[in-house]
């Protein structure tokens, strides 16, 4: 497992794939617009991968992830701004939502979770406790099965930053 994205700021340098913005509201509306939103961005990220299906696929199920974590726990109103970086084979997944006190608190917990060295001990405890799953299962599950490095920031206006760094593919030869 990639060590933790200690330090991973906010600001990249990255150059920038894709962009948008969304109504939270209007986003967690619906559990399917995760899915189709999920689908939609891995196809559009993915054209020049070796394997552009593979990866496609693999996309999906990572930002998946990443966007039912946030469709689960949110802000009530505002913006989700929702961005691609990509630099070699790390691409930058970045969300910034409408987040309280509490909310990032939720966050905080799973992203230290998921960074901590028995984070896979961790994560089968949760996926087969007899309980529901916490709000954070997906995030454990990126840092466990898709390596992905995740680190979150606080915004003073109320919002947060989720930031996942994912490797899916080796460097090109």
């Amino acid at each position: 497992m990639p060590a933790p994205a200690e330090g991973v700021s906010a600001k990249s340098d990255m150059p920038q794939l894709l962009q948008m913005d969304l109504d939270i509201g209007d986003f967690c509306s619906d559990w399917s617009h995760c899915d189709l939103m999920s689908g939609y961005v891995a196809r559009m990220v993915s054209h020049n991968r070796l394997d552009s299906v593979l990866f496609a696929n693999l996309y999906s199920s990572a930002l998946n992830e990443l966007l039912e974590t946030v469709f689960r726990v949110h802000g009530q109103t505002g913006t989700l701004q929702f961005s691609v970086q990509r630099q070699d084979n790390l691409d930058r997944v970045e969300l910034v939502f409408p987040a309280d006190d509490a909310i990032y608190g939720v966050y905080k917990d799973a992203v230290a979770k998921a960074s901590h060295d028995n984070a896979e001990t961790l994560y089968l405890e949760a996926l087969f406790a007899e309980t529901e799953p916490g709000p954070g299962l997906g995030l454990l599950e990126l840092g466990v099965d898709y390596g992905a490095r995740l680190s979150t920031d606080r915004h003073d206006d109320g919002r947060m930053c989720l930031i996942a760094e994912l490797s899916l593919e080796g460097e090109k030869e």
